[in-house]
């Protein structure tokens, strides 16, 4: 009963996907349910949570549209506005398969961004509406976070790709180590185990991750840790078999309620999903 905590799907002719340069060529087209449904199926994948990866209302919309024939979504993580009416937005997206907002934090030069005033009203009113906020962050954004999460700790946040450690060798380094250890102790933070074949790059394995995802259980346990495959961006660096393979391997040591919760119980839990997939 995996569920995949963090996946994409676009279509190119939209036109709001702005950091498709040729540098991700060999995911430049579209992505649509259709391609992942055999992945999933062989991987024993059971459900995904659909992420956005474009900032605008229409991602949102386009994505929860895909929900209505598409039983293996069981919520979506979209964007929105937080500098706007938020509460305006949220009426507009309404769905009950919204689960959370993303702003794309790694793409705004300012890192305390999140923490203006008025981001942090929109996000009151995200939180107050029962959605949560997944944290595209890098290393420079986990002091931010921690900040954030103390302003509103009515606001559940989900770091995703474990906040893209930089990785010299196989250790990512003391200021990841220390920021991660500071988000993990506010009870409203929770944690992906995705994107990490794309941070380490060429070269990466059970043995190359074990590191930083042994830093990662250590602080968030498994009731705080949910898989993702991070699909199609995986394909950049490795395929949907091998990646879930490898975070199989490096979850060996668990028990297996641990590993039910890292892999599927957590995401249903943290973000309300629906087990039966029920659409609207």
């Amino acid at each position: 009963m995996i569920i995949d905590a963090h996946q994409h799907f676009w279509r190119i002719d939209r036109g709001d996907y702005t950091w498709m340069d040729d540098s991700v060529a060999a995911i430049r087209r579209d992505i649509l349910p259709t391609e992942l449904l055999p992945l999933a199926t062989t991987a024993g994948v059971v459900g995904t949570v659909a992420v956005q990866a474009a900032p605008t209302l229409a991602e949102t919309e386009f994505l929860l549209a895909l929900c209505r024939d598409t039983p293996l979504i069981k919520g979506v993580v979209g964007w929105i506005d937080l500098t706007g009416d938020v509460p305006a937005q949220l009426a507009r997206l309404s769905h009950p398969m919204l689960r959370g907002v993303r702003p794309m934090l790694q793409d705004i030069p300012e890192t305390d961004w999140v923490l203006r005033p008025d981001v942090v009203a929109g996000l009151a009113a995200v939180a107050a509406a029962g959605l949560r906020m997944d944290a595209l962050i890098t290393p420079r954004h986990l002091n931010t976070i921690d900040r954030l999460a103390q302003h509103l700790p009515e606001l559940a946040i989900i770091v995703d790709h474990c906040a893209k450690p930089v990785f010299d060798g196989t250790d990512p380094g003391s200021d990841w180590r220390n920021g991660i250890e500071r988000l993990a102790r506010h009870p409203q933070i929770s944690c992906k185990l995705s994107g990490l074949a794309n941070e380490f790059g060429p070269g990466w394995s059970p043995e190359a991750l074990q590191p930083t995802f042994d830093h990662v259980l250590r602080c968030f346990g498994p009731e705080r840790l949910m898989w993702g495959s991070d699909w199609p961006v995986l394909e950049l660096a490795g395929d949907y078999p091998s990646w879930l393979d490898t975070a199989q391997n490096l979850c060996a040591p668990l028990t297996p309620t641990e590993r039910e919760a890292l892999f599927g119980g957590t995401a249903r839990r943290l973000y309300d999903l629906d087990p039966k997939g029920t659409q609207p």
